[in-house]
């Protein structure tokens, strides 16, 4: 939920996101938000008490989601495009020293990997259908095989370039057969995909 540009078409950019923090360091209420705190606590529990030696987060913005699969990973990476957003989660997270951050983004500027675990929690929207299915592509490289990968998204009305829904079904269709279904459940606010690369 919170703050969304007048209209969108084309992925938003790096300007865009670093523009909004400047103006709030928390726009989308992230660490008081009640929505937020119950839809991070389901994202964990949707992993079902599993741990991961190598993860990563795609888009951590100040990083309160990232200190909670901190306690599920043996490594992190958190990315964000916005360098703004990075510097609040690096210091955020200076109790948790097996996570490193990295200015990168979709749709296609990630860690190499391998990874066991990726989340994408509220990122996909923003990009435009061509930058969705390159993305996708560059997520499934940089899973390891049996590795997991976790879509969450809104299901509110945005004037993003894509609505949650068909950000998760554009990743869906494109993944193909290279993912297997774990999990999918809805909310009347947010979807969950769990989703993993077969050995």
């Amino acid at each position: 939920m919170g703050v969304r540009p007048l209209s969108a078409s084309a992925t938003l950019t790096a300007d865009y996101f670093d523009a909004l923090y400047a103006k709030d360091p928390d726009p989308w209420r992230f660490q008081t938000s009640a929505y937020e705190d119950a839809k991070y606590t389901a994202t964990i529990a949707a992993l079902r008490g599993r741990t991961f030696a190598t993860g990563l987060e795609v888009g951590c913005s100040i990083g309160v989601l990232t200190g909670r699969l901190a306690t599920i990973a043996d490594s992190l990476v958190a990315t964000d495009i916005s360098a703004r957003a990075l510097e609040a989660a690096q210091a955020r997270n200076q109790a948790h020293p097996h996570v490193s951050f990295s200015n990168q983004g979709l749709p296609k500027s990630l860690p190499d990997g391998p990874f066991d675990l990726i989340v994408l929690s509220e990122v996909l929207y923003y990009l435009d259908r061509d930058d969705l299915l390159a993305a996708t592509d560059h997520v499934i490289d940089r899973m390891a095989v049996g590795g997991d990968v976790l879509l969450v998204h809104w299901l509110g009305e945005t004037a993003y370039p894509l609505t949650g829904d068909a950000a998760a079904e554009g990743f869906l269709m494109r993944a193909g057969r290279r993912l297997t279904t774990v999990q999918q459940a809805r909310t009347e606010h947010y979807r969950l995909d769990h989703l993993r690369r077969p050995a």
